[in-house]
């Protein structure tokens, strides 16, 4: 028997009521659409509610009539909500300095489908993936930063966003610092990476510090940015153990394996639908 394929995916979240899961599933049957997944969560510490459905639907549904139909109930439980077509992949623009490890990982995992995203363009203040780009077809756009320029790079960045119609932007090893402003502008649609040390190890080199210092493991951390630096809500982390007789290279080996593994998560749960916004926190569904 071949398996029901999902063609749309419905997020939402709301204050918990009784009823709720009833009228959203009553809502999405009464289209002639099938429920494929379901997956759900209540915070009892906020009395929020969060879910995401994933269903298939009859020949000619669209989001928007699908989002016509739905309408009622949204207003009738108050309801924060999205609806996606799934056969419409994300429009992703990635920046990167000089370590390419991130822009790699995420160009190779995009050809083979694994990603469901298009990347548009890579942004850089260096030239150093230019030619890696080229060789994928996959257009670059060179914009160096230095203090004097800073606002004029930036409005150049959000021309390319505004033209190419981002959905997300990667920051795969980005080693510049975006503005509040255009954090706040671009707010639940930037993803960054960096390794778990931090705050204990910032600046310069810090896996030589964290050798210094004797660390048992190292790791990495996939958030959306927000105007506190390496502090927006975190979609994903993972971890491996180091010991001591492991060098320096070796701790950044592996730290560029765990930043490269937990950014790519990041971003299929991104594409895919799967993260939601909890205050300072997340909702990841598998």
């Amino acid at each position: 028997m071949a398996l029901i394929k999902a063609d749309f995916v419905l997020l939402l979240s709301c204050v918990d009521r009784k009823g709720l899961v009833s009228a959203i599933a009553n809502c999405i049957t009464s289209q002639d659409c099938n429920i494929v997944q379901n997956a759900q969560f209540g915070d009892a510490t906020t009395g929020r509610f969060f879910m995401r459905l994933s269903f298939a639907a009859p020949e000619g549904m669209t989001v928007d009539r699908f989002s016509a139909a739905f309408k009622p109930v949204a207003a009738a439980y108050d309801i924060d909500w999205q609806v996606h077509d799934l056969s419409v992949k994300q429009r992703a623009l990635i920046m990167v300095s000089q370590g390419g490890h991130c822009l790699n990982d995420l160009l190779y995992r995009t050809s083979t489908g694994y990603l469901p995203m298009e990347v548009t363009s890579v942004v850089s203040n260096h030239t150093k993936w230019k030619r890696r780009c080229d060789h994928e077809g996959i257009p670059f756009h060179h914009l160096p930063v230095t203090p004097e320029n800073k606002a004029e790079q930036e409005a150049a960045l959000l021309a390319l966003i505004d033209e190419q119609q981002v959905d997300v932007i990667i920051l795969a090893r980005y080693m510049q610092v975006l503005s509040d402003e255009i954090c706040k502008r671009l707010e639940g649609r930037v993803i960054n990476i960096h390794h778990s040390f931090l705050p204990g190890f910032k600046g310069a080199k810090p896996y030589h510090r964290a050798y210094d210092r004797g660390v048992k493991m190292v790791g990495a951390t996939a958030h959306y940015v927000t105007s506190d630096l390496d502090e927006g809500p975190i979609i994903a982390q993972d971890v491996s153990c180091v010991d001591h007789a492991d060098t320096v290279e070796d701790l950044i080996a592996q730290g560029q394996e765990n930043e490269s593994r937990v950014l790519t998560r990041a971003v299929k749960a991104h594409c895919e639908h799967r993260v939601m916004l909890n205050n300072l926190r997340t909702v990841v569904f598998k």
